[in-house]
Formats: structure tokens, C-alpha cells, sequence
């Protein structure tokens, strides 16, 4: 049996559990934020058995595309002001980063 953790961007999440349902699988959806744009996150983890991870990690490569985004950076308080850039920049955002970790044990109550 694998744990399947998939860390996705907020707006990727409904369509991927909508997926994973779709195939029978189930989910438990976690919010989380993200280091480097500060922007919501959604942490899922999927339990399912060896055989099935393929087919998992499909689904969330077909719902989790990556795309171009324009953001304004927030000025530093206080900080160092000499890195920053005052117009809107365009950073690549979605995807997913993807653990698949063993399990020894599942329990179900």
C-alpha cells in the first residue's frame, strides 16, 4: 500500500477530486500555503494500493497543468528594498509535487 501527497495550487484542487471520485478513489483534502508566492494551497493524500499509483499519478498530471500567471509583488517593510521590482511579473504556477511513500499499516475505524 502507497500515500500518495500531492501539494496542487487552490484553483486545481475541486477539479482533481472531482477526477480521483470520478475513478473511485478517495482523498482527504488539507489546506495549506505556499512559501514562495504566499498563495493558498491544497495538500491531498490519497491511500491506495501499489497497482493503483500509476493510474493515480495520471489523473493528477491530466487535472494539475501548469500555467502562466501574472503577480505584483509586495513591497518589503522595513526590509531590503534594492531587490524589488514594482510591476507585475509573470511566474509559472499549478502542477503538483507528488510524494509516494510506503505504508505499513492502514487502519480503518
Amino acid at each position: 500500500m502507497k500515500l500518495i501527497v500531492a501539494v496542487i495550487q487552490d484553483s486545481d484542487s475541486t477539479r482533481l477530486l472531482n477526477a480521483l471520485v470520478e475513478k473511485n478513489f478517495r482523498a482527504t483534502k488539507l489546506a495549506s500555503s505556499g512559501g514562495f508566492l504566499k498563495s493558498g494551497n491544497t495538500t491531498i493524500m490519497i491511500g491506495t494500493k501499489d497497482d493503483k499509483v500509476e493510474s493515480v499519478l495520471e489523473i493528477i498530471k491530466d487535472q494539475c497543468q501548469n500555467r502562466k500567471q501574472l503577480i505584483s509583488p509586495v513591497s518589503p517593510i522595513g526590509g531590503n528594498a534594492d531587490s524589488y521590482i514594482p510591476y507585475p511579473v509573470e511566474v509559472e504556477v499549478g502542477g503538483a509535487t507528488v510524494f509516494v511513500l510506503p505504508v505499513d499499516s492502514f487502519y480503518q475505524f
